[in-house]
């Protein structure tokens, strides 16, 4: 369990840090965003942002079970 928070928290620490990298190549504005602009009300719902986020995360997190879990 140590090694997979240990994983968990380099992780979170990588994305922290690529942050803005990631603002800069359009992440958080892609095609399947809903953007609703009125008067006084601004509504955002980043539908295919949270769908590739959601993807690569798994895809990362899959990856570093099999890793830890593969034995000795």
């Amino acid at each position: 369990m140590s090694k997979f928070l240990i994983t968990l928290g380099i992780v979170l620490i990588l994305l922290g840090l690529l942050w803005s990298v990631l603002g800069k190549l359009g992440l958080g504005r892609l095609p399947g965003d809903i953007v609703i602009e009125r008067d006084n009300v601004h509504i955002y719902i980043p539908l295919a942002t949270s769908i590739l986020l959601s993807v690569v995360l798994s895809l990362v997190l899959t990856v570093v079970f099999w890793w830890f879990n593969r034995g000795p």
